[in-house]
């Protein structure tokens, strides 16, 4: 190594600690100072490392906690261990600080395996560095819509990034039509994952990212729906349709606010491998099995955390895990202790009243949260945060799409809070979604929201959006003994 890795690995090193000892968390500044040394220092301290990459819109920090969970109790009692971006810096100069900071000072890493949480845009960027084994899209909803423009640009930015790592295994969530179509024309090997059932109302949802068929514009049909515009997707005209999964849920056995039971079958080879896919310039994208005929493998697996979207990160983290080559056995049994990652499902015990949060950041994903606080059947109250910073994208007229109707339907929540830079805006929707101007309380300031939450005879449901959920988190995890936020 050069003296420039040196440098920025120093460099790196310093500004991490100093930061961390302020308690700031040193997620994205350290890879920014490492990279005044040496634009490219990422490719240098991941070199020879087995990395998953995950990407998309929803659900990769939760996936890449089940990966990095399930790896790490197969290494025990080894010296190998895995490298992980708990903290969710997830552009270039986060990354390049997970890394870096990883490595010893001559650059050389310090781990042999990494699961890598990337942002959609960022991909282009990071894995051309990093040379992943796999990389695991999960979803394509609309986010951000300053910062990203239409989702086919999302999608768009996603594809440059795999057609820049082809030796990388590609797994796509076969129920989203916008994902499904990366593997046309690309070199990978592809595999699918995704749902074979349908799961809640089979209604066709009034909100789609993906309406319409992304090669000939025509509307899809679906055989039938999980949420929002996953499901069985078939195009009436051009027949580009759901393509057969390799990893696959055939049914959501049970599903409480403890976790999910799920029946599971894998396609496997004669020899117990996985068994690939690639993509063609058809609609179809044909399977290519050689010569060894399929089998279907029926599994019974518990996912330890609840809700349909925890379903898909639960598939898609299994399919990641095997293709990367590491025994399906191991994060099967893993999955039924999936601890929850800081925001996503995270619950804290504020003087004997349990909060629970859930981070927010589209409709889609918006919804979801929704569904499941609703669908417990005991008293409660919802907190509804919404900032509008950089993080969160200024444009906040999303709300509007996502259906917080429902939560004026639920006479089971005994108190709504809103909070956070844009309170009043959530709280005119809440009143616009039918909740009554009288029962919405308007609390400004983090701590007087712990405050009020400490007052609640119900259980409380955070609802936030990203920066709020950061903001709230942090007096939140010191009143309650949780970690900070970088150590996942």
């Amino acid at each position: 190594m050069g003296i420039s890795t040196i440098l920025g690995v120093t460099a790196c090193k310093a500004t991490r600690g100093l930061l961390r000892i302020a308690k700031r968390g040193g997620t994205t500044v350290p890879g920014r100072a490492a990279m005044v040394f040496d634009k490219n220092i990422l490719a240098k301290v991941s070199e020879n490392m087995d990395t998953i990459i995950v990407t998309g819109t929803n659900g990769k920090t939760t996936t890449c906690r089940m990966l990095e969970q399930a790896l790490s109790k197969s290494l025990e009692g080894t010296d190998k261990t895995v490298l992980a971006n708990k903290s969710g810096a997830n552009l270039l100069k986060g990354v390049t600080a997970e890394f870096t900071a990883n490595a010893t000072f001559t650059g050389k890493p310090k781990s042999q395996y990494a699961i890598i949480e990337c942002d959609e845009g960022a991909l282009k960027q990071v894995a051309p560095l990093v040379k992943p084994k796999v990389i695991l899209v999960t979803n394509l909803f609309r986010d951000q819509l300053d910062r990203y423009g239409e989702v086919t640009h999302t999608l768009e930015h996603i594809r440059i990034g795999i057609e820049k790592v082809p030796k990388a295994t590609i797994c796509l969530n076969a129920d989203c039509s916008l994902v499904s179509s990366l593997a046309k024309d690309i070199p990978n090997e592809v595999i699918y994952y995704g749902i074979d059932c349908p799961y809640g109302d089979q209604s066709d949802p009034e909100i789609s990212d993906a309406k319409y068929c992304i090669n000939c514009g025509t509307e899809y049909e679906y055989d039938y729906h999980t949420y929002a515009h996953l499901g069985g997707f078939k195009c009436p005209k051009c027949g580009y349709k759901r393509h057969a999964t390799d990893v696959a849920v055939t049914s959501v056995d049970k599903l409480t606010a403890k976790g999910t039971e799920l029946t599971m079958e894998f396609s496997d080879s004669a020899t117990g491998g996985r068994v690939p896919c690639r993509g063609n310039s058809d609609n179809e994208y044909k399977r290519d099995t050689g010569p060894v005929p399929l089998s279907r493998k029926q599994e019974h697996v518990l996912v330890g955390l609840p809700a349909i979207y925890n379903v898909y990160n639960a598939v898609g983290a299994i399919c990641a895990y095997t293709a990367a080559g590491f025994e399906r056995a191991d994060i099967i049994k893993s999955l039924a202790e999936t601890g929850t990652s800081f925001g996503r499902m995270e619950t804290f015990k504020l003087d004997g009243v349990d909060v629970q949060m859930i981070l927010v950041k589209n409709p889609a994903g918006c919804n979801q949260a929704i569904n499941y606080v609703t669908s417990i059947e005991e008293d409660k109250t919802v907190a509804v945060c919404l900032n509008d910073r950089t993080a969160d994208g200024h444009d906040i007229s999303w709300i509007w799409d996502a259906e917080y109707e429902r939560i004026a339907e639920d006479d089971r929540i005994k108190n709504i809070i809103v909070s956070g830079d844009r309170a009043e805006d959530i709280g005119l929707r809440l009143k616009y979604g039918g909740v009554d101007e009288s029962r919405i309380e308007i609390v400004k300031g983090w701590d007087n929201l712990i405050n009020r939450m400490k007052q609640s005879d119900n259980p409380v449901f955070v609802l936030p959006n990203y920066t709020s959920m950061t903001s709230l988190r942090a007096p939140l995890a010191e009143i309650t003994g949780k970690g900070e936020f970088w150590k996942g």
